[in-house]
């Protein structure tokens, strides 16, 4: 009976961990697909990925969570595009923690003054149900 019941729980949590490996995968593809988008400045396809309403962490909005839809996403990066023509995000590595996703990755453009630059970011998102749910950025903005 013992032995019965060790392998129904067994069977059962190997089922339950390929699934969650098979969600982390598709996840993972969410955000390399993301950047790929980001880097092609693709900002609608890359907006699509967002759900309908997202909560957003990043240093250009101050200190507090703000919600964006996914039209305010998209315009957003359209005015960075302006700002930095060049700008383009390079993945370090990405770190899949369930259905959070950090990244870390280094951003290079030309600033307005006419500066080259490289600033490293990390960037906490999570993925429900095959869209971005939230996206929290972080990065020294003084540049230092």
């Amino acid at each position: 009976m013992k032995s019965k019941l060790f392998s129904i729980v067994l069977s059962s949590m190997i089922l339950v961990s390929c699934n969650d490996i098979k969600q982390e995968k598709s996840n993972v593809k969410i955000i390399e697909t993301y950047f790929k988008h980001f880097n092609r400045h693709e900002w609608q396809q890359m907006a699509a990925l967002y759900a309908d309403s997202v909560q957003m962490r990043d240093p250009s909005f101050g200190s507090k969570i703000v919600v964006q839809s996914r039209a305010e996403i998209e315009t957003k990066y359209a005015q960075l595009a302006q700002i930095i023509p060049d700008v383009q995000d390079s993945i370090v590595n990405i770190y899949p923690s369930q259905q959070h996703y950090i990244v870390e990755f280094i951003s290079t453009g030309t600033a307005p003054d006419g500066k080259k630059f490289e600033l490293p970011i990390c960037t906490i998102f999570s993925v429900v149900k095959g869209k971005i749910t939230r996206d929290y950025t972080y990065y020294d903005e003084t540049g230092n």
